[in-house]
């Protein structure tokens, strides 16, 4: 009932970085990240881009007597780079790995081989269930060609479905990380709409830290400054969302970031700056109702703007799919034609003629090589496909019963 104690609860919230061999001063920055949360004593970590278990151990063994209960989770070939650290006991722990995460060819950006994902952690604090969600969606790159779009709302929609369905029997729901999308992207509109989730910088009564709670900002060091050229006061792509179920409500008090360097150090702590955020949680009088957050007809026009950027992605999908089956053909087609040529010449057909092995070899061996690549391109484009078809018709059903509403 109203009037009972006010839990008050202290979120850390960091896209870490921490590419061990490739990112800058990676393990001197990792050790600074430890001595700070073991100072500051916050109630929930989260973070992003752990990608070495490694690091993962050593900040668990540093941080034992203040965050005594921790998890990585592990996925994708070099991990998901997500771990979560409380003060508070970990009840159970779930992941789900997003079905669309970029492409296995473009190594320059490597989010393919990262296994993005939502992890899940339920805690309970003073009889209060929480439902604590870190997450880690596709870079941007280049927002004037952003040919990750499709993916990323992919991932946003399944985000957003795995709140939904993960989080009934929860009294709190807290969503952390690196969302990699502008807070008025149509991903974030998406997600917000669709799970009734609140953004603490906009809800805050406090705020302290970059201007507009940028964390990607110019004045980091560590950050690509030609990146954000079009955007002088950085942008905000990391965030710490909420939203209270059953008879509780949920208040931001503070909200701040980081702003450079680390106390008495020369560096941040990565290239993009944390956000720790002051949440206030009260049982309330009366059971809240069931809301999506958002007026329907709004949020139809976010479904609706969101389903035609994945159709466009599906038609993408669907042209390089048939790209490379055709080229697989025709691949296929050479190398039967070089089987024709070397079983005619075993016959003594061409027996007048020198037989040019080397060259035949050459050939039978780029023949060869050009089908098992575009093989494997048309099965990925093909998977591709039907992940997007799939969100596509998801998007459609749930456009259709939000029109259907009386």
């Amino acid at each position: 009932m109203e009037g009972e104690p006010t839990l008050r609860l202290r979120v850390f919230d960091l896209n870490c970085w921490a590419i061990r061999y490739l990112s800058k001063r990676q393990q001197e920055r990792v050790r600074l990240i430890g001595d700070t949360l073991r100072r500051e004593g916050f109630d929930l970590v989260l973070l992003q881009e752990v990608w070495s278990e490694q690091d993962y151990s050593d900040l668990r063994v540093k941080l034992a007597g203040c965050y005594p209960f921790s998890h990585y989770f592990r996925s994708g070939v070099i991990g998901s780079g997500l771990c979560v650290f409380s003060r508070f006991p970990i009840l159970d722990t779930l992941l789900y790995q997003y079905s669309l995460n970029g492409y296995p060819y473009m190594l320059q950006h490597g989010d393919w081989f990262c296994g993005k994902s939502v992890g899940l952690v339920i805690i309970k604090i003073s009889g209060i269930i929480f439902n604590v969600y870190v997450t880690h969606l596709h870079a941007e790159y280049c927002r004037e060609k952003d040919a990750y779009l499709p993916h990323r709302l992919v991932q946003a929609w399944e985000l957003a479905q795995f709140i939904r369905h993960t989080s009934k029997a929860a009294d709190v729901v807290l969503l952390g990380g690196d969302l990699n999308m502008h807070p008025e992207d149509v991903g974030i509109r998406l997600l917000r709409g669709w799970t009734g989730l609140r953004d603490a910088f906009a809800e805050a009564t406090r705020f302290e830290g970059c201007k507009n709670g940028c964390t990607l900002v110019p004045e980091n060091c560590f950050t690509d400054k030609s990146e954000l050229l079009p955007f002088p006061l950085g942008i905000r792509i990391d965030y710490i969302l909420y939203k209270a179920i059953s008879s509780f409500t949920v208040k931001c008090e503070e909200l701040k970031t980081t702003t450079g360097p680390a106390l008495g150090t020369d560096i941040p702590f990565s290239d993009h700056e944390a956000v720790m955020a002051t949440l206030h949680i009260q049982r309330q009088g009366q059971p809240a109702g069931a809301t999506l957050g958002t007026a329907d007809l709004v949020l139809a026009d976010v479904v609706t703007e969101a389903r035609t950027e994945v159709g466009v992605g599906l038609r993408a999908a669907q042209r390089q799919r048939y790209s490379s089956g055709r080229m697989a053909v025709l691949a296929l087609l050479l190398l039967l034609l070089q089987a024709a040529a070397a079983l005619g010449t075993l016959a003594g057909l061409g027996a007048e003629q020198p037989f040019p092995k080397l060259s035949f070899c050459l050939l039978a061996f780029l023949a060869l090589g050009v089908l098992v690549l575009a093989a494997g391109l048309h099965l990925f484009h093909t998977m591709e496909v039907k992940m997007l078809h799939g969100t596509e018709d998801q998007m459609w059903m749930a456009l259709r019963a939000l029109q259907e509403r009386p």
